[in-house]
């Protein structure tokens, strides 16, 4: 039997035991269906292998190398990886499109006993869920937005705020960027696939009768663009701004960046293509201020000089509506505390 997935709900609350990926390793990491776990009947090169006899020299020649590599890929897995399941275990079974690979694991399983079923249409047929759901539809959610300048430790706000019962999408968590020009994380960004699969994972769980606050970004965060439904959804979001003073602003960057201004040569990279937009005699104070170990005079011309002209300019075109403006002294723990539980209240008293 083959299972037909008609929604994305359905797929993500598929309700088997395991879901299995038989895609090569290099297609798993692109993108697949959250939870899965990678057993590939061909890995990268002996995928590359058969696709290249299947072009230039024979079909035939091609699925019978294929055959003998994919039942010897999935003996090996029975074996080892499967080995502790016992008699009731119900896993769900892909590829790429439902053919000839998971079709093939999913025979081999089914003659062992396990109530396996392969997924109809394969990633493909959960991609396409993926992009109505995120390119296609409006976005069945209420979305409030948390705007300011930088190092309004909007961020930190979210999770506190998430702490008070309010949903919380974290886009940068979910993007692994900080959603600036020195965000970058060690770990690198996901694939554009793979970062829209962890967002329709995290809407998924979420209340459609609540409202979800989410930071307010631009279209992209690194290099992943924000998908079309949602981008739509947050441009007409109503906005809560915080606001603090720039001194106190430019202290807490200086914590939240210490990694990246812990690495001088790659900070001193980061910046040079500013030389465009902010002048080499800015980039060159920068430089300065890198070599002179001056991180709080650092951080706090960054966020007057480059990121306070950048949210401005982009606060006139997108013109949003601020419903509220909450303004912290300080951004030390206890005022950020204070601050999460006003959001919080306002949140549950708007009427959106």
């Amino acid at each position: 039997m083959t299972l037909v997935l008609s929604s994305l709900k359905m797929c993500l609350d598929h309700g088997f035991d395991t879901v299995i990926d038989v895609r090569s390793p290099s297609e798993f990491a692109d993108d697949h269906i959250p939870g899965a776990i990678n057993l590939p009947v061909l890995n990268n090169a002996e995928r590359a292998k058969v696709g290249t006899i299947y072009k230039l020299q024979s079909p035939f020649t091609a699925r019978k190398l294929g055959a003998a590599l994919v039942f010897r890929n999935a003996a090996n897995h029975i074996e080892h990886a499967l080995s502790h399941h016992g008699g009731a275990w119900r896993p769900m079974v892909y590829c790429w499109r439902g053919g000839q690979r998971s079709g093939s694991f999913t025979w081999m399983l089914r003659e062992i006993g396990w109530r396996a079923e392969v997924v109809e249409g394969g990633y493909r047929t959960y991609r396409r869920l993926i992009t109505q759901t995120l390119y296609d539809d409006p976005l069945p959610f209420r979305i409030v937005q948390l705007g300011g300048y930088t190092g309004t430790a909007k961020t930190e706000l979210l999770h506190l705020v998430r702490l008070q019962g309010v949903q919380v999408l974290d886009l940068e968590g979910l993007a692994q960027h900080r959603g600036s020009l020195l965000g970058a994380m060690k770990e690198g960004q996901p694939s554009q696939k793979a970062f829209e699969s962890r967002l329709a994972l995290a809407l998924n769980a979420m209340d459609r009768a609540r409202p979800i606050l989410v930071e307010a970004e631009s279209s992209k965060i690194g290099v992943l663009n924000l998908p079309p439904s949602l981008w739509d959804a947050m441009k007409k979001a109503p906005w809560l701004e915080i606001t603090a003073p720039l001194p106190a602003r430019a202290r807490y960057l200086a914590q939240a960046y210490e990694d990246i201004l812990a690495d001088t040569e790659g900070l001193l990279k980061s910046l040079q293509p500013l030389r465009v937009h902010r002048g080499h005699t800015l980039v060159d104070h920068w430089a300065d201020l890198i070599a002179e170990n001056s991180k709080l005079a650092l951080c706090q011309s960054l966020a007057q000089d480059h990121y306070d002209p950048a949210y401005e300019k982009s606060m006139r075109s997108a013109a949003p509506k601020i419903a509220h403006s909450f303004h912290a002294a300080n951004l030390m723990q206890p005022a950020l505390n204070e601050l999460a539980g006003k959001i919080s209240e306002r949140i549950h008293s708007m009427d959106i």
